[in-house]
């Protein structure tokens, strides 16, 4: 197993940290193959006891706009925390946040995602969310 409190994982970390940032700004430009690069194919989210699985990009643009909503305007991470990380994978403990157009927080819920480098490429393998379900809004920033 690659994965120690001692070792250093920073360029795991940095890789993982990018494709977050990379991935929230193709969602937030809705740009099909920005958000594609982000991700492995296939991509799994768990939520509300289902497994959602992406053979390939083809409809994960059309799905998130889907889930979102139709007030939906940007989307922002409230938090992004390193709960394990390894040469080769990095679990992240995500507060994703949706908004609308005036700023107004539509939801915000609890992630974790899992980042991997599979074939020299660091991208999103999966996630379980705790989403959609209003109370978790009262979570806000930091928590």
């Amino acid at each position: 197993m690659n994965l120690s409190h001692s070792e250093d994982f920073s360029r795991s970390i940095s890789a993982a940290m990018q494709v977050m940032q990379a991935h929230i700004d193709g969602i937030n430009a809705q740009d099909r193959d920005a958000i594609a690069a982000t991700l492995h194919f296939p991509h799994y989210r768990l939520t509300d006891g289902k497994l959602k699985v992406w053979e390939s990009s083809d409809r994960y643009l059309s799905d998130f706009h889907t889930r979102a909503g139709g007030d939906w305007s940007y989307s922002a991470w409230g938090h992004l925390k390193v709960v394990h990380a390894g040469n080769d994978k990095v679990h992240l403990d995500v507060l994703v946040e949706r908004y609308t157009a005036d700023g107004t927080l539509l939801i915000a819920f609890p992630s974790l995602w899992v980042i991997a480098l599979i074939g020299d490429v660091w991208a999103a393998q999966l996630r379980s969310s705790f989403a959609p379900d209003d109370r978790i809004i009262s979570l806000g920033r930091g928590e």
